[in-house]
């Protein structure tokens, strides 16, 4: 018998705290939307929905909080949700200036995860064509970046060679899209991180989307490519230089030791995929120097493909537009000039771009003619020992 009440006691405890954990879980679940993002235009109107769980244990009291008062109106700004029935109400937004504005709630409970997941994110637009133009350009930059490695790939296969090229330049491109690759791939694919990136911005929206996985994936595949051709075609002298192993050493150090705090739960491992993005920021501000210096030293872009500085030059400048479309669409300049790390990496790319274009089509534009001459008269020259000439006297 005392065995009996023992285990009717252990299981009551048990059942207690499953129904504690259960309506833990549900709480911040009673009052929900439809959506979190909304995009509506001046002067026109959307809606949102709130959802009423039937399970709320007490009438409220709702009230709409908006980021900023000037850009848009809500319609109704608070409403009432009774207890124990399972309800909606509708929300209309009204733009009336561009801009982003978040919409959060509060009631007039003691429990404030009741209206934890009632935030709205608005983006309030000027011109419903822009928007679209800004979707254009940016499909159409992800190809031209995407594209932009096979030129040179191309190139190389050609001419059997990739004297031109310079090492150092590969080199630091293969370990920026590596650790590139491993900040898309660690946010959009695992779960802890993501549940960490949530827990620092409650309201915000994972970085990382499907086609930046996609691209820096398939820029590390062939820039492997390229690094293959190197061991496989005429190479002549060129190999990797002191200065690139002795950076490539600091950014390998700094990897490892950040790791190895990560895996100490020194720092987070959200802050480990930070660092490696900082890495390859600063590999994509250097990684062009190398080869600049090379075509200046040999007088000389032969071996080194335009056609990826004309892919990279279409992407950088479509994204740079894409930037100020969207700036002045949502009225959001701070996001370049207030944060211009971003917009200044894309500029700084292009300027290189154009300066790979002077070399190429100004500076040493002679020099190359001068190349392919040479190239088409030893491919089409025939070898002496090919043709027989007869000098006999007769």
């Amino acid at each position: 018998m005392v065995y009996r009440w023992r285990y009717l006691r252990q299981l009551l405890v048990v059942v207690l705290y499953v129904t504690i954990g259960l309506s833990g879980a549900t709480a911040n679940n009673l009052l929900t939307v439809n959506t979190h993002d909304l995009t509506v235009l001046v002067n026109d109107n959307k809606s949102f929905v709130v959802y009423v769980s039937e399970d709320l244990t007490e009438d409220i009291s709702v009230t709409l909080i908006k980021q900023y008062d000037n850009h848009l109106d809500l319609d109704p700004e608070s409403f009432i949700c009774l207890k124990g029935t399972s309800a909606q109400q509708t929300v209309v937004v009204t733009g009336l200036a561009a801009g982003h504005v978040e919409v959060t709630a509060k009631s007039n409970s003691n429990d404030l995860s009741i209206t934890e997941n009632v935030f709205v994110r608005v983006l309030v637009a000027k011109s419903n064509a822009i928007i679209y133009a800004s979707i254009v350009f940016g499909w159409i930059y992800f190809v031209a970046w995407s594209v932009s490695f096979y030129p040179q790939i191309w190139i190389n296969y050609r001419r059997k060679s990739v004297e031109g090229l310079n090492f150092d330049f590969l080199a630091l491109n293969i370990v920026g899209f590596t650790l590139y690759s491993m900040f898309n791939c660690g946010l959009f694919f695992i779960k802890s991180l993501q549940d960490e990136y949530s827990e620092r911005h409650p309201r915000g929206v994972n970085p990382v989307m499907l086609n930046d996985v996609v691209f820096s994936l398939h820029a590390m595949f062939a820039t492997c490519i390229t690094i293959g051709q190197c061991f496989r075609y005429e190479r002549g002298q060129q190999r990797v230089s002191r200065i690139a192993y002795g950076l490539l050493l600091i950014f390998a150090l700094l990897v490892i030791i950040s790791m190895g705090l990560a895996g100490g739960s020194v720092i987070h491992w959200l802050d480990f995929l930070y660092y490696c993005s900082y890495i390859k920021l600063t590999i994509t501000i250097i990684k062009y120097i190398p080869q600049a210096l090379m075509n200046y030293k040999r007088k000389s872009t032969e071996g080194w493909s335009i056609g990826n500085i004309l892919l990279d030059f279409t992407g950088g400048t479509l994204s740079m537009l894409q930037m100020l479309l969207n700036a002045h669409n949502y009225d959001d300049w701070a996001s370049i000039f207030g944060d211009p790390t971003k917009f200044g990496l894309g500029l700084f790319s292009v300027l290189f771009d154009v300066f790979f274009m002077l070399q190429h089509y100004v500076f040493y534009r002679h020099s190359n003619k001068r190349a392919e001459t040479v190239s088409d008269l030893t491919t089409d020259t025939a070898a002496p020992n090919d043709v027989h000439i007869d000098t006999t006297i007769k």
